[in-house]
This record gives C-alpha cells, structure tokens and sequence, in this order.
C-alpha cells in the first residue's frame, strides 16, 4: 500500500507564491528512480498536468506553468515538491501528486489551492 499525502494548499493573493509538497509512505519499490508529477483541476475543466520530474531530476512543464512553477524532490525525504510563483486567479484548483512506481500508478488525494485577484 502506498499512501501519497499533499500539503500546502490554500488562498493567496495574485502575484503571490505558495510551496506544495507531496510525501510517499508504503510500500515504495525505489521512489529514487520513479516519476512523480503534479496535476491540478479546476472548478469545470478536466485534470490536466502542470508539471512533472523523472528520477534522474528531468523536468517538464506545461506551457501554462513555464517560468513560474518549479518541481523538485528530495529522495531521502520521499517527498517532491511544487513552487509556484507569480500566481494567477486561472491557477485556482486542486492540485493533486501523481507516482508511478514500479509500473503502478498512485494518487494522492489532493490540495485546494485559491487564487484571488
């Protein structure tokens, strides 16, 4: 079993900056080496994905994201994280993690992040 667990949701101000981590617990085969990524939703649309980071720290992002959001992680702590600067009212979601480990696909459970202008 394999939990993921995010944390740093909330509201903030357009223009402001907000850091999101993603923990994993369980039954990790080698978080080191697996894929983590961030999605978000917001209010009507579907899950899209905002960015993501391989186990050799390869990261991509969306087009949407790119400049202001940077994704990153620290091995021993099993935890990856998402800093989000220069916030937009349209970043308004809830951000879920996303690992795939071993071939297995795990979600966590998702924050609520509000932008206000």
């Amino acid at each position: 079993q394999v939990q993921l667990v995010e944390s740093g949701g909330g509201l903030v101000q357009a223009g402001g900056s907000l850091r999101l981590s993603c923990a994993a617990s369980g039954s990790i085969f080698s978080f080191s080496i697996d894929v983590m990524n961030w999605y978000r939703q917001a209010p009507g649309k579907q899950r899209e994905l905002a960015a993501g980071i391989g186990g050799g720290g390869r990261t991509n992002y969306a087009d949407s994201v790119k400049g202001r959001f940077t994704i990153s992680r620290d091995n021993a702590k099993n935890t990856v994280y998402l800093q989000r600067n220069s916030l937009k009212p349209e970043d308004t979601a809830v951000y879920y993690c996303r690992l795939i480990d071993y071939g297995n696909i795990y979600w966590g459970q998702g924050t609520q992040v509000t932008v206000s202008s």
